[in-house]
């Protein structure tokens, strides 16, 4: 594999499993310095370890998005560590599955916004000055749902309709600087993400991943 990103500093949120988990493994060969943010710090090293097998040199920051403080201390990491970012690449999410009128809790509404929408907003901010040094990338993990509303899916594409605009209007104000803001939008994808969906009493639905059975996997 042509080694494109060979010692570029590719920081991925949401990597221990999923899509940054897959997109890890996809650029490891390519010897890049990959920067795996999540909150299960385990998971991440074990991702790490296995990145660091196919050529890759890693650093794990534990780190939950939705907290502000704890996405500056994760790019301020990256730079003690690597010195520079190249990439930021936005995919940590959560979902939840259920009418509004069923949501319990209303507080749940907001959850799914400071992990999908303002945990990217974070670490862009951060992460701002450094990717303008290095006339980097900034890639958003969107999803199809951005584009329309999806019944007993509210929270989610609302999460992703405030992500598209914001990184709509980022990509115009950083025009001439040399950042690129790309926007992603899979359909709906096998991954944990669908296990791990709150329901409309705010816990797990444990969604098994035979009944999407028809969707992409992350791999592909």
């Amino acid at each position: 594999m042509p080694k494109t990103w060979a010692q570029h500093v590719i920081i991925i949120t949401g990597a221990s499993s999923g899509i940054g988990k897959a997109l890890a493994y996809l650029l490891a060969p390519q010897s890049p310095q990959l920067v795996l943010v999540a909150r299960d710090g385990n998971r991440l090293e074990e991702v790490a370890k296995h990145c660091e097998t196919l050529g890759a040199s890693t650093l794990v920051v534990p780190t939950d998005v939705s907290n502000p403080q704890a996405c500056m201390v994760m790019i301020q990491s990256t730079i003690s560590k690597f010195s520079k970012i190249d990439v930021l690449v936005n995919n940590a999410g959560m979902s939840m599955w259920s009418t509004v009128e069923d949501v319990q809790d209303v507080s749940r509404f907001k959850e799914i916004m400071d992990v999908n929408f303002l945990g990217s907003v974070y670490c862009t901010k951060f992460a701002l000055p450094f990717l303008k040094q290095a006339r980097g990338r900034i890639v958003e993990v969107s999803s199809v749902t951005s584009f329309s509303g999806v019944p007993s899916h509210a929270a989610y594409c609302a999460s992703k309709h405030a992500m598209n605009g914001f990184f709509e209007s980022l990509r115009i104000e950083l025009a001439g600087t040399g950042v690129s803001v790309t926007i992603v939008a899979p359909d709906l994808v096998q991954t944990e993400l669908f296990e791990r969906s709150l329901g409309a009493d705010g816990q797990s639905l444990s969604l098994h991943l035979q009944v999407f059975e028809s969707f992409l996997s992350s791999e592909a």
